[in-house]
């Protein structure tokens, strides 16, 4: 495998270094010539699955732009793949790369379940939603073996807990019958993360995630179903998605998408190296205009990390980015709202059933 090499199937193309770690790695040409002599594979394209037992499972989310208090993250590292994801600079946390590994290497927290039933059961927790996930996501492809998403939210049922969901995976579905349990009492809110309607853009944005078509039929499903869905457009890339933003805010309001939100894309951390890399492979021909425009939105940079502008952007393509999703909300969503939450039920299960007195 040569080093201008497309890895299929795979967001990032190489691993980066971890900022944490005390050495860094080389993948040089004379040892990816010797590999191909040999017939190995110079770089693992397997998935490796490896346990883990934290002591906590849900967590405060701080950040002023992101509108949630409280997350849970089954799994961290996310076989899906995006190229685009903020989630790949955690991984360096766990000692790993943000590139492939973080696609390769996935954690599950083993003890999740209980782990939140502690949290919903302790006198001291007082209801407020929580977020499945904010980080990775609670579908990716080990969810449909492992089955922890589906316990967790068993959970959330007997304590009549209530929660919100992010994913881009159509195996939502199958926990449609616990999810409609939860929506009688106001205790789901559910997100569907579509960015692209173009299949193609999808394959080498997002490798390993539903295709479009199974994610448009997921929000109609859970629409009819009368589960509250809503979709996020995250994120908006220059030349590659935002023209997009009309029609795709069009046919999920078509599908019964309760409202649209948006991000604009940002490198933060090791995603500045891990995108453009990929971007000069996958799509050659516009990389420098992409990469100029993502940093004239940020104020001249890759990498934003200022609260208040990270998420959406400054500059003339933020505000016509802002102003299409104004129109096309007023044009195909009306006035339609996500009911609110219920935190009142909690309480009362709080040992796992109603009480009588």
């Amino acid at each position: 495998m040569s080093m201008g090499e497309y890895i299929k199937g795979r967001g990032a193309q190489k691993n980066v270094s971890n900022r944490f770690a005390e050495h860094s790695h080389e993948t040089r040409d004379d040892y990816l010539n010797y590999c191909e002599a040999e017939g190995d594979e110079a770089i693992e394209s397997k998935t490796s699955i490896i346990e883990t037992f934290p002591k906590t499972i849900v967590n405060k989310v701080t950040s002023p732009d992101i509108g949630m208090e409280y997350s849970l993250n089954p799994y961290q590292g996310c076989e899906h793949g995006c190229i685009y994801c903020y989630a790949r600079n955690s991984h360096e946390y766990w000692g790993y790369s943000a590139g492939l590994d973080f696609e390769q290497k996935i954690l599950v927290k083993r003890n999740a379940v209980e782990l939140l039933e502690n949290k919903l059961k302790s006198k001291s927790w007082q209801a407020k939603p929580i977020v499945l996930s904010g980080n990775t996501d609670c579908y990716q492809p080990v969810e449909k073996k492992l089955k922890i998403t589906r316990s967790l939210l068993q959970t959330f049922l007997k304590y009549r807990h209530p929660l919100g969901m992010i994913t881009k995976n159509s195996l939502i579905l199958r926990d449609l019958d616990i999810l409609k349990e939860l929506a009688q009492d106001n205790l789901i809110h559910v997100n569907i993360s579509i960015t692209s309607l173009q299949e193609h853009t999808r394959r080498i944005l997002e490798p390993r995630t539903a295709s479009i078509k199974k994610r448009l039929e997921t929000v109609e499903k859970l629409s009819n179903a009368n589960i509250p869905v809503s979709v996020m457009m995250a994120p908006i890339i220059p030349s590659i998605n935002n023209h997009e933003i009309m029609p795709l805010v069009k046919e999920v309001g078509e599908r019964g998408a309760l409202a649209v939100g948006y991000t604009i894309v940002r490198l933060n951390g090791a995603i500045g190296e891990i995108f453009s890399d990929w971007l000069r492979k996958s799509l050659p021909d516009r990389a420098d205009k992409v990469l100029n425009q993502i940093a004239n939105i940020h104020g001249g940079s890759l990498n934003d990390s200022r609260f208040g502008t990270r998420m959406k952007g400054e500059g003339e393509f933020a505000e016509q980015v802002k102003q299409q999703f104004r129109i096309a909300r007023k044009l195909y969503l009306g006035d339609r709202e996500k009911p609110k939450l219920n935190c009142k039920l909690h309480e009362d299960f709080k040992d796992g059933q109603m009480k009588l007195f």
